[in-house]
This record gives structure tokens, sequence and C-alpha cells, in this order.
């Protein structure tokens, strides 16, 4: 199950995640994801809650890095060390911005 609460702030928005990101959870995610882009220059995802994330969620993080990168920026905050370590192992720390 992913818990999904979104935060808009003018051309900001933000996106709080709990649970897990993963193959069930994924598609759901990407569609309310890229049905909210629409004239968003920065986008952070507030990752605290999130306990886990499989090549599913990864796809559809770097999806939204890579519409980002021609519109705005992406953070992602406050990875658990669980999540950290997936995305140090998949190489995709080099590609996020993760603070």
């Amino acid at each position: 199950m992913l818990d999904v609460k979104k935060i808009a702030n003018g051309r900001e928005l933000t996106f709080v995640l709990g649970g897990r990101l993963d193959t069930t959870t994924a598609p759901g995610f990407e569609a309310e994801l890229k049905a909210s882009l629409d004239g968003v220059e920065k986008l952070v995802f507030d990752i605290a809650k999130l306990e886990y994330v499989s090549s599913a969620g990864l796809r559809v993080l770097l999806s939204a890095q890579k519409i980002m990168n021609r519109q705005g920026s992406l953070i992602v905050k406050n990875p658990t060390g669980e999540v950290y370590e997936i995305f140090e192992v998949t190489g995709t720390l080099g590609i996020l911005t993760i603070e």
C-alpha cells in the first residue's frame, strides 16, 4: 500500500509518500504524478515514511526526473536507510538529487 499526500505551493509541488512504491502501487502513482506536473518548476518527494521502492517505483522516480530536467528541478528528501541503500545499489544516487 502507498500513502500519497500532495501539497501544492505555487509552482512547487511536494508528494509525501509512505508505505511501498512497488509494482502494485507504481502505475497509479505515476498516473497521478504525470497529471499533476503541468506548470511545476520544483518537484519534491518527501519519502521519510517510504518503506520500500521496487524497480517499478524507481522507474517512476526516474521518469519524473526526466520530465523535471526539462521544466525545473526534482529533490528527493529524507530517505530511510533501507531506501537510500536501494538508491545506492541501483546507481540512482548519481541521477536523483537526494537530501
